[in-house]
């Protein structure tokens, strides 16, 4: 790095950050992102604030800057003509990016490092196409929760510079922290209002589901024990922020039955949150004739939801009844229709075909099917209107045969893509009269000790047990890929220990933050970076965030954002 000139410690350990991130000194590209969300909490509530400020600011050379927590800027108002043309050149403008990492030492990206108000001066910018501005962030910190909004940031030319600059920032994020509070408390108090109507209208079980209010009622507490409970209140993370209603089926442990239905509440536009009403469908579990499901080959799983998910269909294919199996990526749809067919039909031939493959996927299927095969179609959100015609005419063709057996058909499909192709909705699936919804692993967590045995069985590792710790952190984790994701991380624990008991410190970074939102490929980085710095430092917070260049606030902060588990 080029020698600067002395400066506050603040600066410095921002640059040592910059220059780490290898930010261009001259001229940094700050990423872009399409598709703003500005119905946001932070959006909705600093609209009216940075009206007002802009409105008495008109054509001064001050500009006024929101970002979200990720240093994306929403929106940006006010400044005379040169300032914004300015501002324009270097892409401080909706949309971009201005983390410290990507565009180096700056009002918003280094109050998000900081985890504070900060007033950046010219020369102290870490780039050079930046030193021309002066810029002052504060951040905007939600009044209930604590947690990062986003960055209010007040930008002029760096000779108009003042010490004010700061003030005036800190004063605009307060008033957008007072508008989040009050909306909250105006959107708490509408879902309340809403919650209490359904309690006394259906004297039923009911779940009140807001941003920061979860509440189930005495009916739900006493019909439902603790474990239906815990279940119940994990199958409707799905629901919380819908803003249409939805109504789904949950197998709880026990072995009831329930069906969830979810309806949004407003007040205005805004989405105050959601209340869950539940009904018993069945009782006792689903099995023909009274007997246990069956053991079935390669796939294991305890759970109530997985062995009544299972019994589905081996109940269609035993009748010989055409299914689709619905589901996210990496549930087990394909493994568990495998394995249901060769239990139930080991002598017949079971073809395999993936809608997302190259090839004459129609000719395959046609093949198959004339030599008397049972038939798996994969991925088939993924079909052509062309391939589904073609599809459409050849199972019509199967069913008006006079063939002793007809063969045994099922399709996968990504969990809602039926929706989006009037073809396969309306045509090729009214050739399937069930559909089997396969349960993410989120639903059904206490299956992951058999899974772990299970799957690291299948990598050729026998010697090797999980902790009591290392399986709770397990069952902790949202596992967005599902047991594909489970398989990988055990196969990264496999390869790093073949025998012994593998503890919760032997688990990947990323088992080490509960968070449940999705996470960019930079945050992913970010988190295993923390979870690293804070192993290698034995969970020392202080040491870990200056062994990473950050302020204590800052990895508090970030701990707490990803959910890192120490």
């Amino acid at each position: 790095m080029a020698t600067r000139p002395a400066v506050r410690d603040s600066i410095r350990m921002s640059w040592q950050r910059s220059e780490a991130s290898l930010v261009d000194t001259d001229r940094p590209a700050p990423a872009y992102f399409d598709g703003l969300d500005l119905s946001t909490t932070l959006a909705r509530a600093a609209r009216p604030v940075i009206d007002a400020l802009a409105s008495e600011l008109t054509n001064e050379p001050v500009c006024i800057i929101l970002t979200d927590a990720r240093g994306i800027v929403l929106d940006r108002r006010g400044g005379d003509k040169t300032l914004i043309r300015r501002l324009d050149s270097v892409d401080l403008a909706p949309g971009f990016r201005y983390a410290e990492s990507e565009v180096g030492t700056n009002g918003i990206g280094t109050a998000l490092e900081v985890g504070g108000p900060i007033l950046i001066d010219g020369a102290e910018h870490y780039t050079g196409v930046l030193r021309g501005f002066s810029c002052a962030g504060a951040p905007i910190t939600h009044p209930v929760t604590g947690g990062l909004l986003g960055i209010l940031d007040i930008t002029t030319q760096a000779k108009n510079s003042n010490a004010i600059l700061l003030s005036f920032a800190k004063l605009a994020a307060r008033r957008i922290q007072e508008r989040v509070l009050e909306e909250a408390n105006a959107l708490d108090q509408a879902l309340l209002t809403e919650y209490y109507a359904v309690c006394r209208h259906t004297g039923g079980s009911v779940i009140a589901l807001g941003d920061e209010v979860f509440m189930i009622n005495a009916h739900a507490q006493q019909r439902f024990d603790s474990t239906d409970q815990a279940a119940l209140i994990d199958r409707t993370r799905d629901a919380r922020g819908g803003t249409k209603p939805v109504t789904f089926l949950a197998d709880l442990p026990s072995g009831i039955s329930a069906r969830l239905a979810y309806q949004p509440t407003f007040l205005g536009d805004a989405l105050a949150g959601g209340i869950v009403q539940i009904k018993e469908q069945r009782s006792g579990p689903r099995t023909t004739g009274g007997g246990r499901v069956p053991s079935l080959p390669g796939m294991t799983g305890t759970s109530a939801l997985w062995r009544h998910t299972t019994q589905d269909v081996l109940d269609a294919c035993r009748r010989a009844e055409w299914l689709v199996a619905e589901g996210e990526p990496g549930a087990g749809k394909l493994t568990l229709l495998r394995a249901v067919h060769d239990y139930s039909s080991p002598s017949r031939r079971l073809a395999v075909l993936d809608a997302g493959d190259q090839g004459d996927l129609l000719a395959c299927a046609t093949s198959e099917l004339d030599s008397g095969s049972d038939l798996i179609i994969r991925n088939a959100h993924l079909l052509s209107a062309e391939v589904i015609q073609g599809l459409v005419d050849l199972l019509q063709s199967v069913r008006d045969s006079s063939v002793a057996r007809e063969p045994w058909v099922a399709l996968t499909l990504l969990t809602g893509q039926s929706r989006g192709q009037d073809e396969l909705g309306t045509q090729l699936l009214r050739f399937f009269p069930r559909t089997v919804a396969v349960p993410p692993l989120r639903h059904h967590l206490e299956d992951i000790p058999v899974l772990v045995r299970y799957l690291l069985g299948r990598a050729g590792v026998t010697s090797v047990t999980v902790s009591g710790a290392a399986l709770n952190q397990l069952m902790r984790l949202p596992w967005a890929g599902n047991v594909t994701h489970l398989r990988k991380v055990l196969t990264d624990v496999a390869r790093r220990r073949r025998s012994g008991v593998v503890e919760l410190e032997d688990l990947p970074a990323e088992c080490h933050a509960t968070t449940r939102r999705h996470l960019t490929r930079m945050e992913a980085l970010e988190r295993d970076a923390i979870v690293g710095a804070l192993a290698s430092h034995h969970g020392d917070k202080t040491a870990a965030a200056s062994a990473l260049g950050m302020s204590r606030a800052t990895i508090y902060r970030k701990i707490r954002d990803y959910g890192i588990v120490t």
